[in-house]
């Protein structure tokens, strides 16, 4: 399928490995230039020569936090005209609400609702002035289903949620589209993180607590990064201008719901 998106600018945040990753290569194969960031220099560069040596477009790299202005400028200017933002960045660690200090939760806040929200303030403009913008959040299935241990990340990513529903509509008439993109257990770190987590609280295995998870997913597996790039390629594409304001679930099923 032809997405529309040929030759359009993407910068995708924290996107030289995991979920990130998925997205970026996925935008690259349907002919985007993109930026690729996060903070190991190593894995920036090796990631993004592996996209452009697979799929011969341009491949800005970015070493930077994307949590820090400085960062944020650097992605900026190796982009200044994005046609597509894929926000996404690191969440809290894993931790009792009751253990978080006040700049700990300052921290996580800033991380998963503030930074995004930077970045759109510094393109949406420019997106809704050349007709043409799309903008998705990495956010999580926690914004709709509490996960143990990670109340700041979730109370985070839902206040961007709500913080961007009223500003989509008001940019949708603009052909620019803001979109949630939600994850549930996909086969990453962070999961990985999860299940041990899981292991130490319950007294058993990391295996058995990874066969134990998928287990309770209607699909019986983890998601794949994968997956994930191809869901965020379309909600990117030229084809899904009709959508905007919207959490798209990848969970397998996991959260139980009609609506």
């Amino acid at each position: 399928m032809d997405l529309g998106i040929k030759g359009k600018n993407a910068i995708i945040c924290a996107s030289s490995r995991g979920l990130g990753r998925g997205c970026a290569t996925a935008l690259a194969a349907a002919g985007c230039n993109i930026v690729v960031n996060g903070r190991d220099e190593k894995t920036v560069r090796q990631t993004a020569q592996e996209i452009r040596d697979r799929f011969g477009v341009t491949v800005h790299e970015v070493a930077a936090d994307v949590s820090s202005q400085a960062g944020q400028k650097a992605l900026l200017e190796a982009c200044p005209e994005p046609d597509i933002l894929v926000n996404n960045n690191g969440g809290p660690p894993r931790r009792d609400f009751r253990a978080l200090s006040r700049q700990d939760m300052l921290d996580g806040v800033t991380q998963n609702m503030v930074v995004p929200l930077e970045l759109i303030q510094a393109t949406i403009d420019g997106m809704a002035e050349r007709g043409f913008g799309r903008i998705v959040n990495i956010t999580s299935l926690s914004v709709y289903m509490p996960i143990g241990g990670l109340d700041l990340s979730s109370g985070a990513r839902a206040g961007l949620t709500a913080f961007l529903a009223g500003v989509a509509r008001g940019f949708a008439g603009k052909n620019v589209t803001i979109n949630n993109l939600l994850p549930g257990k996909m086969d990453t770190e962070r999961l990985q993180s999860g299940i041990r987590y899981g292991a130490e609280k319950t007294g058993t295995s990391y295996a058995e607590q990874a066969e134990r998870q998928a287990a309770e997913i209607p699909a019986k597996r983890f998601g794949t990064p994968e997956e994930f790039g191809q869901a965020c390629a379309f909600l990117c594409s030229t084809h899904a201008g009709y959508i905007s304001g919207q959490n798209l679930l990848m969970d397998g099923g996991l959260y139980t719901s009609a609506f």
